[in-house]
């Protein structure tokens, strides 16, 4: 693959050496080395991670991160639910900072990549740019998420939905794990609990990298990922009370179990993924819990965690309140209560189009096979988009395999996503309008 710039009206070649062998590129060497170092803190199974938000695995891949990019001479700033933000200055340092990032944490049995890739290839992008010695005209920051897999603490994408005031920071801090430690008494533990501004600092534009984790890419044998919207997507939390008594004499008809009423509710959400599937849509039943789930004993509490997710936004909404009505009707069949307790929501056309228009257009120039593509995951994106102009790309993993030890990217994957990170990044803060 040529790595040479071909002209495209927003790449800011007069700001650059006209010596192709000064200009930025990335280190696939040096960016590979640092996925590997990566790679060895918090394993799971085989081949994987299983780095859960603030524990002792995050603190030491917080600690390695926060090493590296103190080696780049990056400031380090870290706010109140975790954030780390690493800032690289530029000629004007008064401009808003053009921003990259993802998260660190991973999923039970998550992979090397999910997230990793957006904040390492982050830090990639300012060792290229120190390489030649190039000084954005504004700082550049690299930034990574707290909690945005909500694997540990529930829901996800903890991090960023309180920088941007999506969630309040104390209703965040609160969120307890299940020993009910919450986690800001665990960042405060691992030493990451920083003090919170009272406003998010101002974004010029925040760009975030990220594996597919789909097959599409793969199977299309495409190299980058446009990604011009996220699925919406709803999930929730419902929590069901009932009593227990003794599996052998109660009756059927005096029994309010509340295990039964989570799982009824878990295969109706389950249904109505089926439902939609042949236009696109999906279902999740995530998660079930309840106490004191022991033989011999009715349970008296359960939780379940569902989520629904379409691209088109009417079916996605009707699929949303479909689901809640499946709470209530999987109470009232078991004669028990119900409350739902969290509902979360992102997803929609939220990126700036003309990042995404750039991108498409570096993308091009560059010679890489690429095609527009939606998101059907969650990511930190979602939320910085309410607060900056936002945009994400999207590189191919191997079969779409992810949230699994069996997560995979080679080096071939990569390197044209954060090519092309690389010669966004550039464009934006470069720019003099």
């Amino acid at each position: 693959m040529n790595q040479q710039a071909l002209p495209h009206k927003d790449l800011p070649h007069q700001d650059l050496p006209p010596n192709d062998e000064t200009r930025p590129s990335i280190d696939m060497d040096r960016f590979w080395a640092t996925i590997e170092r990566s790679a060895q803190i918090g394993p799971g199974r085989p081949g994987g991670l299983s780095r859960l938000a603030a524990s002792d695995a995050d603190k030491e891949v917080r600690d390695q991160f926060v090493a590296w990019c103190r080696e780049a001479d990056l400031a380090i700033r870290i706010d109140g639910i975790g954030n780390i933000f690493a800032r690289r200055a530029g000629t004007d340092d008064t401009l808003p900072p053009v921003v990259m990032g993802s998260h660190l944490d991973t999923q039970f049995n998550g992979g090397r990549f999910d997230g990793i890739l957006g904040v390492l290839g982050g830090l990639e992008v300012c060792r290229a740019l120190d390489a030649v010695g190039h000084r954005t005209r504004r700082p550049l920051e690299v930034v990574n998420w707290t909690n945005e897999e909500g694997a540990r603490f529930s829901p996800p994408m903890v991090g960023s939905g309180a920088f941007t005031g999506t969630y309040a920071l104390d209703w965040a801090l609160g969120r307890a794990d299940e020993d009910g430690r919450t986690i800001g008494e665990e960042l405060a533990r691992i030493g990451y609990r920083g003090e919170m501004e009272a406003t998010p600092h101002p974004f010029d534009a925040y760009f975030e990298l990220h594996i597919e984790q789909g097959p599409i890419l793969d199977r299309e044998g495409m190299q980058v990922g446009i990604v011009t919207g996220g699925f919406p997507s709803t999930g929730m939390l419902i929590e069901f009370s009932g009593e227990t008594a003794h599996t052998g004499p109660w009756p059927m008809e005096k029994r309010k179990n509340a295990l039964i009423a989570g799982a009824r509710f878990l295969v109706a959400v389950d249904d109505l993924g089926w439902v939609h599937a042949g236009t696109g849509g999906k279902a999740t039943a995530a998660r079930l819990i309840a106490w004191p789930n022991k033989p011999g004993i009715l349970s008296d509490w359960a939780q379940a965690v569902g989520d629904v997710r379409h691209p088109d936004p009417t079916t996605s909404a009707v699929m949303a309140e479909a689901m809640r009505r499946a709470a209530f009707e999987a109470a009232a069949k078991a004669d028990c209560g119900v409350e739902i307790r969290d509902v979360w929501q992102w997803g929609g056309q939220i990126f700036a189009q003309d990042l995404t228009e750039q991108i498409r257009g570096i993308a091009a120039a560059r010679g890489y096979r690429h095609k527009d593509i939606l998101s059907q995951a969650g990511h930190d994106a979602y939320f910085i988009a309410r607060h900056a102009p936002t945009a994400m790309i999207f590189t191919p993993c191997k079969g779409g395999i992810t949230h699994n030890n069996g997560e995979l990217c080679t080096r071939e994957d990569l390197a044209p996503g954060l090519d092309v990170l690389l010669q966004a990044v550039l464009a934006r803060a470069d720019r003099h309008d």
